[in-house]
């Protein structure tokens, strides 16, 4: 009884990012909305961001650290190392959070993110277009802030040396991160490796959510309001023989079960 009364009274605390145009306040607003629908007790959401305009009340916003390099690419994945710096540099951030990337879609209880080896300080979803390569795909991960600062203050000074080796901030995160943890294959998929259907049932079958799977993610494209309508944008018409997909009713579904449940709660303690 004294551990669920911990369990509820400990504050789960969730941490995205969002900066540029790519995508929008709604994005914010639906996570958080997933993130609440599927987990209980208080929590605590905070997003870094460079416009915090439109994004609800609910979620705390800090302005997005930015990443001292040069070209493109200071903009691009590599920004998110600035959440491995120490908790001066994020705003008095402390202890154990999960990080979510906005185009995730939340499919089952995220409880076992945080009961799943409690001790551990940095756990990442499988790199499912890289299986068993020992590297992680940051869209899911668990993090203690402060506990690799090495990540970030290495990469500064060798960033360009490191970028000869390293083709994307994954994979330098894996191999540079001290005791990499796994989560459960089953827990967090790829929609476009394990929610499709083999070509070409894809012309005919809509995706569907593994079982097992509590996060699916969704890196590049599409994204999931595509996804969800049924497009997958090419620029190369001869790619539509491959890249088709029917439209996944569920992300829908699951975006506004999410938001019944916030409104809900809401009534309930007004």
């Amino acid at each position: 009884m004294d551990n669920l009364k911990n369990e509820l009274s400990t504050p789960k605390q969730f941490i995205c990012m969002k900066w540029g145009t790519l995508y929008g306040p709604e994005y914010v607003n639906r996570l958080f909305a997933m993130v609440r629908a599927n987990i209980t007790g208080d929590i605590r959401f905070v997003c870094l961001t460079d416009d915090p305009a439109g994004i609800r009340s609910e979620v705390e916003c800090f302005e997005c650290p930015t990443i001292p390099i040069e070209g493109k690419r200071k903009n691009a994945g590599w920004r998110k190392l600035t959440l491995y710096r120490e908790s001066k540099y994020l705003f008095g951030l402390e202890g154990d959070w999960l990080y979510l990337d906005l185009d995730v879609v939340i499919t089952g209880s995220l409880q076992p993110f945080f009961d799943y080896s409690p001790d551990s300080d940095f756990i990442v979803m499988q790199n499912w277009t890289q299986p068993r390569q020992g590297i992680g795909n940051t869209s899911v991960f668990r993090y203690r802030i402060g506990a690799h600062t090495h990540i970030y203050d290495d990469f500064i000074p060798n960033y360009k040396d490191l970028f000869k080796v390293h083709s994307n901030s994954q994979t330098y995160v894996s191999r540079t991160v001290r005791n990499l943890k796994f989560w459960p294959d089953e827990w967090c998929t790829l929609f476009k490796v394990q929610c499709l259907p083999i070509w070409p049932l894809r012309f005919f079958l809509e995706p569907k959510v593994p079982e097992g799977c509590l996060v699916v993610a969704f890196p590049g494209d599409p994204n999931p309001h595509d996804a969800a309508r049924g497009h997958w944008p090419i620029k190369k018409p001869w790619k539509r023989l491959y890249k088709y997909i029917k439209p996944s009713k569920w992300i829908v579904d699951k975006w506004q079960n999410a938001e019944r449940v916030v409104s809900q709660e809401r009534r309930i303690e007004s």
